[in-house]
């Protein structure tokens, strides 16, 4: 050992004993609403000592007990780290405390009520107010809610960002220290689209919506018009009463078949153009990128409808229509003085499509569940390859073969397409077919074997191959 290391501390322990020092840090939030008792209640659980800064010092009914209350002033005195947890209307107060936050550590927590509201971001907008302070956006993506329920009912993130990386650490160690996980964002440029981030609503869903709410409107309207139009024009049927229980039912499996197959469309469209390219290196088109990225979320979206065409099903035996059709079926038997001899065809019809439903049904929970980050996050790569890629053909198989059966040999009979339309599950079998067919051809060996070789690195040599695209 080096002699001048003798009686120094290691330096695992030294910038632990940093976290410590900061821990110790006596924090001051100015505002009392809920947000800033909640992160009160939550900073002292965790051993910091908390201040809090009040406009009325004495009226501290509300807040956590062990926090001190002071005034604005006497509070920044004693602090280090501030947490501002007040709107921008209410900024008012701060310039006159700005000698007060000289180099001191200002974290502005706050959120507008749309997007882009004002021209710069709060944050940067209180950075001009105190420019002797080092601003910091954060927590402002986390709730009072979250701040109570803690982080196994809510998201654990914090994102973070400011110009002073050593401010920006310290409100990063303090947010690990309350058990939350914090995300460094960059400079205080980013503080605009922190504060819009918690005003998107789905950002993530809203390809997903729009392809959901399309499909829905488009089956109801097709299914109306063939099953509830065209029995009142060519038969003048009543048959409006279907729209509320058949129609549905016949909608929801659709959208969710034609749904799933666009989960594994993209991908292959993928697996094409790398053949066609002869390599990896090359950027898929935008519309390519956002398909793919919207993939789970299409996916949920069609387990989801795939639980409701099962229970629908399930209410189909206790409607009144369905026992008048049997009591009629009954009463003409009796008339007729005959029995129906049983047709073996429809028995093995029956039994063969409630299996292939029941089955896939099945295999698409398994892919549901391990959607779930507790379930991934406890699964290797492959295995998790396995059951979304393998079992998720497999479950669009099932589901395309179950539809198949259902249509029977009703594909070449004329009579069939009313108007010369053909039924709704006929369409939503026309993605889900496209995506078995160009499957079947990719895992043939040779074409298989040219797409592992392309993944590994292996490039087409060719003089005008492009990477800028």
């Amino acid at each position: 050992m080096d002699s001048n290391s003798v009686g120094q501390i290691p330096l695992h322990q030294t910038s632990s004993r940093k976290r410590l020092d900061h821990k110790r840090d006596t924090i001051c939030i100015l505002g009392t609403g809920d947000f800033g008792r909640s992160l009160g209640i939550k900073l002292l659980k965790s051993g910091h000592p908390v201040v809090f800064g009040s406009r009325d010092p004495k009226n501290s009914a509300l807040l956590p007990s062990g926090a001190q209350v002071f005034s604005h002033a006497e509070a920044l005195k004693i602090s280090k780290i501030i947490f501002l947890a007040v709107h921008r209307e209410n900024y008012d107060f701060i310039p006159a405390l700005s000698d007060l936050l000289d180099g001191k550590v200002l974290v502005d927590v706050s959120n507008n009520l749309r997007m882009n509201q004002y021209p710069e971001s709060n944050a940067q907008y209180l950075s001009q107010l105190v420019p002797k302070a080092n601003v910091v956006k954060g927590f402002n993506t986390v709730s009072a809610w979250a701040l109570q329920s803690g982080s196994l009912d809510a998201s654990n993130q914090v994102f973070v960002c400011g110009d002073d990386n050593i401010s920006k650490q310290l409100v990063m160690d303090v947010a690990r220290s309350i058990g939350l996980t914090p995300l460094d964002q960059g400079s205080l440029l980013a503080a605009t689209e922190l504060e819009n981030y918690p005003l998107q609503l789905f950002p993530m869903w809203r390809l997903t919506f729009i392809i959901m709410a399309g499909l829905t409107v488009f089956f109801f309207l097709y299914n109306v018009v063939l099953k509830v139009i065209y029995s009142y024009v060519i038969y003048n049927t009543d048959k409006t009463y279907q729209m509320v229980i058949s129609i549905p039912n016949h909608v929801f499996p659709s959208v969710s078949l034609i749904l799933l197959g666009l989960v594994y469309l993209p991908g292959v469209i993928a697996a094409f153009l790398q053949l066609y390219r002869g390599t990896k290196y090359k950027r898929f088109p935008d519309w390519l990128d956002k398909w793919m990225l919207c993939r789970k979320q299409l996916g949920l979206a069609s387990f989801a409808y795939g639980f409701l065409h099962v229970f629908y099903s399930l209410v189909k035996p206790l409607r009144y229509i369905f026992y008048w059709k049997q009591v009629q079926y009954a009463a003409s038997q009796v008339k007729k003085n005959t029995t129906s001899e049983i047709e073996m065809v429809w028995v093995w019809r029956g039994d063969l499509f409630y299996a292939l439903g029941i089955l896939g049904f099945f295999v698409f929970f398994l892919l549901g569940i391990t959607s779930l980050p507790s379930v991934s996050n406890a699964m290797n790569w492959r295995e998790f390859r396995f059951v979304q890629s393998k079992l998720g053909h497999v479950t669009l198989l099932l589901c395309t073969a179950h539809t198949a059966v259902l249509g029977w040999n009703k594909f070449l009979r004329p009579t069939a397409f009313k108007w010369g339309l053909p039924p709704g599950y006929m369409l939503a079998m026309v993605i889900p077919c496209i995506v078995l067919v160009l499957k079947l051809i990719l895992i043939t060996p040779c074409v298989d074997r040219m797409i592992t070789r392309i993944r590994q690195g292996w490039e087409r040599k060719r003089r005008d191959l492009d990477y800028s695209a």
